[in-house]
């Protein structure tokens, strides 16, 4: 008799064990598209519409929509674009914006948990090395057109994927 509570003790356990494991969700770090669609990218531009007449807009699952924010106009009529950039163990969020040459671009980097900066080499842009929360605010002008990866410049974070592009076309 004290063999078989023994055993159904354990066999209680044991399916408890799993059902608890089975349940946690493993955090996944956003990643890059690389195609064509627009996920995890933020612009400033306004959405064209396919349908002229309709109001119904078919979204993508999973697409980050960010809605239209007209530029802020600086005093002499130059539109400026804006991005908030988070940062937090180990990622940035957004991992892509796109600008156009000639921009003026304000982004403001927030650093929402543990201890990281924000770089961009191609302009010469740096926050200072700070735990969050923490706030500072770039600003400058596109002057060159292509690909541009910032990051996270702390330990091995970059290596760890603390990394995003700054996409300025033409």
């Amino acid at each position: 008799m004290n063999k078989t509570y023994t055993i159904i003790i354990v066999l209680v356990l044991v399916a408890g064990g799993l059902f608890v494991f089975g349940m946690r969700k493993k955090a996944e770090a956003p990643t890059p598209n690389t195609g064509s669609e627009n996920n995890g990218t933020i612009s400033n531009e306004m959405p064209t519409v396919d349908s002229p007449g309709t109001s119904e807009t078919s979204v993508e699952a999973g697409a980050v929509v960010t809605p239209y924010q007209p530029p802020v106009m600086t005093s002499n009529n130059t539109a400026v674009k804006e991005f908030i950039i988070s940062g937090q163990n180990f990622s940035f969020s957004p991992s892509l914006i796109a600008v156009k040459k000639g921009d003026k671009v304000k982004i403001t980097f927030k650093n929402t948990s543990g201890f990281h900066d924000f770089k961009i080499d191609a302009y010469g842009l740096a926050t200072k090395q700070s735990k969050s929360p923490y706030q500072e605010v770039l600003e400058f002008t596109t002057d060159k057109a292509g690909s541009f990866e910032y990051y996270c410049s702390v330990g091995s974070h970059r290596a760890m994927g603390m990394k995003g592009t700054l996409q300025v076309t033409q």
